[in-house]
């Protein structure tokens, strides 16, 4: 295989950053396609845990080149944090090493602020984002009034996008929303001061990855969120503002369709969710709790608990269809251990109706319920495990059930947060 796609098969916080940073020792060049800090990737590499926002995780692995394409949207502050801090830490002592796209649309403080307002004012309705100012931006870029990665080397381009843009920002702020404005002079200043630090890392990212291709580099499409948080095929209107399905990342990166050879799709052993939007396998007793705790799940950008739940086949099967996986990468087994037993929900009740697949009437997802499946689950601690084999028989059933309800192939078994904790059953690269 010489390109893989690793994207969320469920709601996002599956575990990307781990199965991305193990698949990047195979493969030659890393791209990030979509999203934007929303995405917190989180890895522990020999006890040493690192936290990724913008970055491809394949920037641990030294010699890769990690790209960041023109369908990111990028707050350029946030990004030059994260650059110095893994240069502190002796990390892209290259600067070679890293691209940005320069068509790559730009985050403002006005889509920040935008943001926040919005939320506030939806009160109980609202989405739930986290604040970064990622939707605001992405309307931007469809209305074709965005300010993109070249403009900020380009300052009389820049200047005078921006006073277009504030004219009506904020406006917005102050007289619809009550709040503060965005200086214009300290703006210009601050954000040309991040365009010339920027400047070494700005090329042509779809001519770059298609001349890593001709090389013939293997190329890892790292996704953001997950599938049912696509702005097309998501729980709308709690969704993300991009494409998080396999086509997303052809399109953000500006490659084509054929020059994919797999795509693998990341799924906790069970499910979670951040922010509002239908969940139906949530539980909301001490079980959900437990898993809660074990797992960490808590946000790595935000902070706040993930609500939790059993394994919905449904939404897997639904992710298989929208990105034709190759595989899945069953992240978090170990979280499990010690639980008597385990449900998979198989199918969903609505309206005393049985139905197989994912309903895509936000108000029938709200009102399924689910049909579920029950087996037996395992006492042993598991994070020992590197064979399929060394797991106890009732963890094997389990996921040979994941499997065959979901009619994908289970290919990684992960069971603890460190890369080596960490079964490959089947790698994409050497297919």
């Amino acid at each position: 295989m010489k390109s893989v796609i690793v994207l969320g098969a469920q709601w996002g916080d599956e575990g990307k950053g781990k199965i991305v940073d193990i698949y990047s020792e195979f493969a030659d060049t890393i791209v990030r396609a979509t999203g934007g800090n929303n995405a917190g990737h989180t890895l522990v590499v020999k006890g040493e845990k690192f936290i990724f926002h913008l970055i491809p995780s394949g920037i641990l692995h030294p010699g890769k080149k990690c790209v960041i394409a023109n369908g990111v949207v990028i707050d350029p502050k946030v990004l030059l944090m994260e650059i110095d801090r893994l240069k502190e830490r002796g990390f892209l002592t290259d600067d070679a090493q890293m691209k940005i796209g320069l068509l790559a649309n730009i985050i403002l403080p006005y889509h920040i602020l935008l943001d926040k307002a919005r939320e506030e004012k939806l009160g109980n309705r609202k989405i739930g984002t986290t604040a970064r100012g990622i939707g605001p931006c992405y309307e931007d870029k469809i209305a074709r009034i965005g300010i993109r990665a070249c403009d900020l080397v380009r300052p009389d381009t820049f200047t005078e996008k921006l006073r277009a843009n504030l004219d009506l920002k904020n406006f917005l702020l102050k007289n619809y929303f009550r709040g503060e404005e965005v200086p214009f002079q300290a703006t210009v200043d601050e954000y040309l001061a991040y365009g010339e630090r920027l400047k070494p890392y700005l090329i042509d990212t779809s001519l770059f990855i298609n001349q890593e291709f001709k090389r013939g580099a293997k190329v890892l499409f790292e996704g953001a969120q997950g599938t049912l948080l696509d702005i097309d095929h998501g729980t709308y209107p709690f969704v993300t503002s991009s494409n998080t399905t396999a086509g997303g990342a052809c399109t953000g990166s500006g490659v084509g369709p054929t020059k994919v050879s797999a795509v693998v799709g990341v799924s906790k052993a069970y499910a979670t969710r951040v922010g509002g939007g239908p969940f139906p396998t949530e539980l909301l007793d001490d079980e959900g709790q437990k898993i809660r705790d074990r797992g960490n799940e808590y946000g790595s950008t935000t902070g706040r608990p993930r609500r939790c739940g059993w394994f919905d086949a449904p939404v897997v099967r639904y992710a298989n269809r929208l990105n034709a996986l190759a595989g899945v990468a069953l992240t978090k087994l170990d979280v499990l251990s010690g639980l008597s037993r385990l449900k998979i929900c198989v199918a969903y009740e609505i309206d005393g109706v049985r139905q197989d697949e994912v309903p895509l009437s936000l108000a029938d997802f709200e009102a399924a319920k689910p049909v579920y499946e029950e087996v037996e689950g395992w006492k042993e601690d598991i994070s020992t495990s590197r064979e399929f084999n060394d797991l106890p028989k009732a963890a094997r059933k389990y996921v040979q059930m994941i499997e065959e309800v979901t009619g994908v192939e289970v290919s990684l078994v992960s069971v603890g947060p460190d890369r080596n904790q960490t079964i490959i059953r089947r790698n994409p690269f050497r297919a």
